[in-house]
């Protein structure tokens, strides 16, 4: 009888084609990401993980500052009332506030903390901040003269998720808010879609993660917004993920929050604004974009660590020669830059096997291992890989100094057309309801994640054809992609007439 196959060693287990969802969480785990909290529904954030996102907020914050952005702050507390002035947005986030209702504890008669008298008016745990910004914006908007108001916050918001994953949804998340306001609903527009491209730019160049640019429909649209723009991504799942929203919000909150100016004429108007964010959802993106079975793949672009050399030795007259050889690599490789930033490496001289300290590294996502032996002292050589691809080369001292960058370059690059050529491969032009249906389901049975990705399909613009798709395929329109163009058809469900084709999908 003929054996079957050894099944492949992966450092993951489940692997993405076992269990996806446990393989995601498997992922942050061996990566050292982050942890449930105490807290139902929140995270600890842990250090690899948070540089991430210090990364994030590092290069996003310049892109905001070079368009002309500047940071401030506002208040975590929003009185209720300010919500119940916008009826759209207080409707949309309602069931997902957090509510403050008393001011402090004491102890009861029994020694017990307990809540003390309530509050005059109930204050809501920041969920986002239109409402209490466009309050402050009142104040310090009187003439023409005032505007544009081009500010951007780091905060933390609560939003009350029952169903929560680590990074992606959890009732408390950490994000940036742009809250601008114009003159003129044009400069608002332009505010809105300059910031879409800031994300899509930032998405790809920085993430490696490939997005589609496009507006929501008005079922899936911000709370109170006249028009939402998004970024949407395809994960190895081939959901989908909304990984930035740019939102035109009219004169709807200038009215609720009365931002009004004197024009040039002397005549008083209601003020146009926008709001736009991403979040920590961003770390939850890329972990579903690039990382693999063996653990997580980081873009180096955002790389806490662009490397990490590790020294083999076999006793401590050895150990010494080649921490020497490592320690003056290092000082090479770091007077190096990448984008502007110095190269970062890190020396693991940890009393631990080389096997588990490889491994580590592996599943940490590091872009490149540098490991160095006696015989690469004798060289002038180290042998590194490549995260991305496995490759491993003995490459000269000299060369590998001279060419990190390029090195980091060449990684970032194919993990971009990797992700590319995966959403090319499960994007399908789709035009009966038949086929549709059979796209979004899975073969198999026993494995219903294996199935659909992105349609490409008409649709008449009804809201009744919306809820259909969510009701029997569990599918929304992820968006109506920017500058598509015009080509007449047939709405795949009913038939009708339809101008151009939208993004349709399972997501997150």
């Amino acid at each position: 009888m003929s054996q079957q196959p050894a099944k492949p060693k992966t450092a993951i287990t489940p692997t993405r084609a076992d269990d996806y969802p446990e393989w995601y969480l498997q992922v942050i785990k061996a990566a050292d990401l982050a942890e449930n909290s105490p807290v139902r529904g929140c995270m600890v954030i842990k250090p690899w993980g948070y540089s991430l996102w210090e990364n994030i907020q590092r290069d996003l914050d310049a892109k905001f500052k070079a368009t002309g952005h500047v940071n401030a702050y506002f208040p975590l507390f929003i009185p209720m009332s300010y919500l119940e002035k916008e009826a759209q947005h207080v409707e949309g986030f309602a069931k997902e506030c957090a509510v403050v209702t008393h001011s402090r504890l004491e102890a009861g008669p029994d020694g017990k903390l307990a809540p003390a008298g309530p509050l005059e008016e109930p204050l809501i745990v920041r969920p986002t901040s239109e409402t209490i910004i466009g309050e402050t914006y009142a104040k310090w908007v009187q003439s023409y003269r005032d505007l544009p108001i081009l500010i951007n916050q780091w905060a933390n918001v609560v939003r009350w998720e029952m169903r929560t994953r680590l990074f992606l949804r959890t009732a408390e998340f950490l994000w940036q808010e742009g809250h601008t306001v114009h003159a003129t609903e044009q400069e608002a527009m332009e505010e809105t879609v300059r910031m879409l491209e800031v994300y899509a730019d930032f998405a790809e160049n920085h993430m490696a993660m490939p997005v589609i640019q496009g507006t929501k429909t008005a079922g899936e649209r911000f709370p109170g917004a006249v028009e939402t723009f998004c970024i949407e991504a395809m994960m190895q799942d081939r959901k989908a993920l909304q990984a930035g929203t740019s939102h035109y919000l009219g004169q709807n909150f200038a009215k609720s929050c009365n931002i009004r100016f004197q024009d040039e004429a002397g005549a008083l108007q209601h003020a146009h604004t926008t709001s736009w964010g991403v979040s920590t959802r961003l770390i939850g993106g890329m972990i579903m974009t690039h990382a693999d079975d063996d653990g997580l793949v980081v873009p180096p672009r955002l790389a806490p660590q662009h490397a990490v050399i590790i020294p083999i030795y076999r006793d401590d007259a050895g150990r010494a020669e080649v921490l020497a050889y490592c320690k003056s690599l290092r000082q090479e490789l770091a007077a190096q830059t990448f984008h502007g930033r110095p190269v970062t490496v890190t020396i693991d001289d940890r009393d631990l096997r080389g096997g588990e300290k490889t491994w580590g590294w592996v599943k940490k996502g590091v872009p490149l291992r540098i490991e160095v032996g006696p015989r690469d002292l004798a060289a002038g050589a180290a042998m590194v890989a490549r995260r991305d691809t496995g490759e491993k080369a003995v490459v000269p001292r000299a060369e590998l100094v001279s060419g990190i960058a390029a090195r980091l370059q060449a990684i970032q690059d194919n993990l971009l057309a990797r992700a590319k050529a995966f959403r090319e491969a499960h994007t399908r032009r789709i035009d009966t309801w038949e086929e549709l249906k059979s796209f979004f389901t899975a073969a198999n049975p026993e494995r219903p994640e294996i199935h659909g990705g992105f349609a490409l399909c008409h649709w008449n613009g009804s809201a009744e054809v919306e809820k259909r798709l969510k009701e029997e395929l569990k599918v929304t329109i992820r968006c109506i992609p920017l500058n598509a163009p015009a080509e007449p058809g047939k709405c795949v469900v009913t038939g009708e007439p339809s101008p151009r084709r939208v993004v349709m999908a399972k997501a997150y």
